[in-house]
């Protein structure tokens, strides 16, 4: 019987290294292969401009160096149908003169609005450019989108991406200070656009930086009123004229600004009469933490993209003003053809002493993580 015993539990030792080995085996034959190509598409200010392009396999990332753009998202629907879910222009070199809605690209040195075109810092006014009426929108007349980043490729074992940097000198737009930033934008392995700004300046100033992405999960087959939204804020911070916040923190629950179940995107929309240009409020303070601000879902395609981010607002923008605008294959984009999610400080910041600080001294560091998971569901 002992022997008989021994025998057996010979057997099962045996059977199961196999199935370890097997399993091993296993893993290392679905190791996502990952790729990137940089090439040189133009020139422009005397700077070299590169389109690359990130493939982890699954789905593909097209940038640029060109204002930190991202030119193109190609994701699978449900069925394995790739195709590109963000508006886009044609070419890259499009975007030197075409780029009025800042589609995809990196706005700085302040995203969204300051009031009246100006802000104090240590009993010191500064006046900045006027591009948005009396306002200042998104950095100026030549923000961060628009300027020639220097950049280079890297990898790692689970992303691919491209290390940007802008020194934006003291005075540029009227903001005081050299601010140093750094931009990384890499794919990973598990289908996630990450996105991390990093800045440094040399006098105190005040830094907002975001990602100008619109999206439409459909594959851009028409508007997005059959999107269903979902975002992880109780309140928004009303804005009276010019778009520029009262300085109050409004609830959202029970008004057509409420998306914290989800919600059809067009009957919202119908709810409220007009489109959404709003600063939702996910965090009432600066924090590190990265967190999970929204989820959106296209039902047709499956497509699904949850945004995550370290800041305490996200604007929701639903392309109100683009309106017969020549897009990138043969497509004309319309009002509400696309949405935006903005991770970002909350608007006219500067201004409004009891909003989380967006100010930056010498010494400190400004971070701030976005991440755009993709998916798909049956």
């Amino acid at each position: 019987m002992n022997l008989k015993f021994n025998l057996l539990i010979l057997v099962l030792l045996i059977s199961g290294t196999a199935c370890l080995s097997q399993t091993k085996t296993t893993v290392i034959q679905e190791k996502v292969k990952l790729s990137i190509k940089g090439e040189k598409v133009a020139t422009w200010e005397g700077q070299d401009v590169f389109k690359y392009t990130l493939d982890n396999g699954k789905m593909q990332v097209e940038l640029t160096n060109y204002g930190g753009i991202i030119s193109r998202i190609i994701t699978p629907d449900k069925d394995g149908k790739l195709e590109n879910v963000v508006l886009a222009l044609e070419t890259v070199p499009d975007y030197f003169t075409k780029n009025g809605p800042y589609l995809g690209a990196a706005v700085g040195r302040y995203a969204n609005r300051i009031g009246k075109a100006s802000f104090a810092l240590d009993d010191e006014t500064f006046h900045i450019t006027k591009n948005n009426g009396e306002n200042t929108l998104h950095g100026g007349a030549k923000g961060f989108g628009v300027k020639v980043w220097k950049s280079e490729t890297y990898k790692k074992d689970d992303a691919i991406g491209v290390k940007m940097t802008y020194e934006s000198v003291d005075g540029e737009e009227g903001f005081p200070g050299n601010l140093m930033t750094t931009l990384w934008m890499e794919l990973t392995s598990t289908n996630e656009l990450k996105l991390l700004f990093e800045s440094s300046t040399d006098k105190k100033t005040v830094v907002n930086l975001t990602n100008h992405s619109y999206f439409n999960l459909s594959g851009i087959t028409g508007d997005v009123r059959d999107h269903e939204l979902q975002i992880f804020a109780d309140a928004i911070t009303p804005a009276g004229a010019g778009q520029i916040p009262t300085g109050e923190i409004k609830a959202v629950a029970g008004t057509p600004f409420d998306f914290q179940t989800p919600k059809n995107l067009g009957a919202q929309l119908d709810a409220l009469g007009e489109g959404f240009d709003h600063n939702y409020v996910t965090k009432r303070a600066n924090s590190p933490e990265l967190k999970k601000i929204a989820i959106v879902k296209h039902p047709d395609s499956g497509r699904v993209m949850e945004v995550f981010s370290t800041a305490p607002g996200v604007q929701l923008y639903t392309a109100n003003h683009v309106r017969n605008f020549a897009g990138a294959d043969g497509k004309t984009y319309q009002p509400h053809w696309a949405l935006c999610l903005e991770p970002e400080a909350w608007p006219d910041s500067p201004n409004k002493p009891s909003f989380p600080s967006t100010s930056l001294a010498p010494g400190e560091k400004y971070v701030h993580e976005i991440v755009y998971k993709f998916g798909a569901e049956k």
